[in-house]
């Protein structure tokens, strides 16, 4: 690249890292976070989870096995930018379309190379997650920008990532043909949904209507769905307030399964209370214990805050736990047919170990 692709990662505390952009090649800021998945980038770079944010990219070299319409989980990627070691310009997959490169271009993503990402991620997990800017300019000008811009905390960022009207989904990994829905009907309550989340009902003849994340307990349960999903999102769950109360409304009316996000809605809505972490839990790699059967399944996560154990109410107890920091990964509201997960069964890190999940709540609507 040329001297002209220069360009600089600063903290908001003023940490600085130096390295080559790519992409966008443009000014892009956001709360610089890392994963530690050794795959995946276009999942990662795709995840609504991660509007709003740098991520860096643990694994070496990214970008061998290009880009591809199959592997998106939203129609345009949702990170503010990208952090990698090296970015592979050399394409070795039969499915590939384009570059990482060209594809981020295209897109407007900004990303960087170069950089020393095991240094950055140490960084990161000794001194936290916090806000950050890439670009050209000079280290002191983004520092200005990274002070800038608002903590993560306080935002709820849901709007920007949510269908706009509601929409019907009806296929199956890799954009199978359409399956046969013989099963129950699932109301998603979109607050930026993964792909593969709906591919997995669909796989298990479910027909799931996507419904905006802002919408209200009344307009969800004149659909005359068979059940709600919450879905994963981006940003604070406390700070999506609306939805707060629209599924306080909606529990003990329906069965309720939440992931991420959701899960963290789902809990705010019973009473419990969220609190952030200090660099969050991301990548393909986490341990979680289920509490009920005592299996360890190895889990997907992407998640910059938790909820608070101690706060759970009476009826809502925790039923999965992280075990590398003992926090909450799952809760269940026995008595109002309502449980939810902190991780991502669709993502098959194990690779199906949490598969079940979907097929618990299918089950549940039977």
């Amino acid at each position: 690249m040329s001297d002209a692709a220069i360009g600089h990662l600063v903290l908001a505390d003023g940490k600085t890292f130096s390295g080559r952009l790519f992409g966008a090649r443009a000014e892009a800021g956001g709360e610089a976070v890392f994963t530690t998945g050794m795959t995946g980038y276009q999942e990662v770079l795709t995840d609504p989870s991660y509007c709003g944010q740098i991520v860096c990219l643990t694994a070496p070299q990214i970008g061998n096995t290009g880009v591809n319409q199959f592997d998106m989980e939203a129609p345009r990627p949702a990170a503010s930018g990208l952090v990698v070691h090296e970015l592979s310009t050399v394409v070795s997959n039969w499915r590939s379309e384009k570059t990482l490169d060209a594809y981020m271009a295209e897109m407007g993503i900004t990303g960087i190379e170069g950089i020393d990402t095991r240094a950055l991620t140490r960084y990161i997990r000794d001194h936290g997650a916090q806000m950050a800017a890439i670009g050209s300019g000079s280290p002191e000008a983004l520092h200005a920008r990274a002070q800038s811009l608002p903590p993560m905390t306080g935002q709820d960022l849901t709007r920007g990532v949510s269908v706009k009207e509601a929409l019907e989904w009806d296929s199956g990994e890799c954009f199978a043909e359409p399956t046969s829905a013989k099963g129950p009907h699932i109301a998603c309550v979109d607050f930026g949904v993964k792909w593969n989340i709906l591919r997995c009902f669909a796989d298990l003849g479910c027909r799931v209507t996507v419904l905006p994340g802002s919408s209200s307990a009344e307009e969800i349960l004149a659909l005359g769905a068979d059940g709600v999903f919450l879905s994963n999102g981006p940003g604070d769950p406390a700070a999506v307030v609306g939805a707060i109360d629209t599924v306080r409304e909606l529990v003990g009316k329906t069965p309720i399964f939440g992931i991420c996000l959701g899960h963290q809605i789902l809990s705010l809505a019973l009473g419990a209370t969220t609190y952030k972490l200090k660099f969050g839990h991301r990548g393909l790699n986490h341990p979680v214990k289920d509490l009920d059967t005592g299996r360890v399944e190895v889990t997907t996560q992407n998640h910059g805050f938790a909820v608070d154990t101690k706060t759970l109410p009476e009826g809502v107890r925790m039923t999965h736990e992280h075990l590398n920091d003992q926090t909450c990964m799952g809760i269940s509201a026995d008595e109002l047919n309502a449980f939810s997960v902190q991780f991502h069964p669709e993502a098959g890190a194990g690779p199906r170990d949490s598969r079940h999940l979907f097929s618990r709540f299918v089950e549940r609507l039977a």
